[in-house]
């Protein structure tokens, strides 16, 4: 599996809460742009689905 980020969702206004929720530095952000996923560090642990309020993370 691999998440899957919704840039259309994302209000890319803000830091993106759900990069310090995610224990292996998959996710990072450029200024307030739409955060970014590295499949190859990702565990598929599901944090950022859960922490984020505009539902822009999902599994494929």
């Amino acid at each position: 599996m691999s998440i899957k980020i919704n840039k259309n969702r994302c209000p890319q206004n803000h830091p993106c809460p759900a990069i310090r929720f995610c224990p292996t530095g998959a996710l990072t952000q450029k200024g307030f742009s739409a955060p970014e996923v590295d499949n190859s560090k990702c565990i598929d642990c599901g944090r950022c689905l859960r922490v984020c309020a505009f539902g822009v993370f999902s599994k494929n």
